[in-house]
């Protein structure tokens, strides 16, 4: 009877999962690799989006306009079954304006750009904003799987693993700004997940 019971939990959480997967499929980080939507091979179209993972926390409190920061890519990103961008290629980024909170209802932002891409130490120019954030356990718990194993344990482990889902007060408005809620600063940890959307296209074709 309790193997029954917890056969049956298990595909309610997979199918729970499942359907939350594909009715907000923007809400969730990827965890399958990415596809390039454009036709001309090799090159990442203007709106491709692709996500990323921070390699060091930023904080409204701190930041500085200017300061440099890096990331890494989570999924492949690829085109035609071939692989044009690597999971852990190297996405460099720049504060361009931050407001740390007041002390009186006045909540902290943050703008970040991307200029860089890196791929087996070539470098390539890119125009990219963040769009949308998704709160992380850290670096070292990225990765981890919760619940049964095979089938279901694969499903959570691909979805929700190591990450909680969209960021939990706060959020992304036109130009890529990250505003806080209630008064408080902006706080991504090293490891929170953030989708890019690239603004110019790229051409890997070659390298700079």
């Amino acid at each position: 009877m309790r193997s029954t019971l917890r056969l049956a939990a298990a595909f309610a959480l997979a199918v729970t999962v499942g359907c939350a997967s594909s009715n907000s499929a923007t809400s969730v980080p990827a965890s399958t690799p990415a596809t390039v939507s454009g036709s001309t091979r090799g090159v990442i179209p203007v709106g491709q989006e692709l996500d990323v993972r921070l390699q060091q926390p930023l904080s409204s409190a701190s930041a500085k306009v200017e300061d440099r920061f890096e990331a890494t890519t989570v999924v492949d990103l690829t085109q035609d079954g071939r692989v044009l961008v690597p999971a852990g290629s190297t996405v460099r980024g720049q504060i361009t304006s931050v407001s740390p909170a007041g002390k009186i209802d006045r909540s902290g932002k943050l703008t970040m750009a991307f200029d860089r891409l890196t791929i087996g130490g070539r470098n390539y120019e890119i125009r990219a904003m963040a769009t949308q954030a998704f709160e992380s356990k850290g670096i070292r718990e990225e990765g981890g799987t919760v619940g049964a194993g095979g089938a279901v344990g694969a499903i959570v482990g691909g979805i929700i693993g190591g990450v909680r889902g969209a960021l939990v007060g706060a959020a992304i408005g036109a130009g890529g700004v990250i505003a806080a809620t209630e008064g408080k600063d902006v706080e991504l940890a090293a490891g929170t997940v953030l989708r890019l959307r690239f603004d110019a296209p790229v051409d890997l074709r070659g390298n700079r």
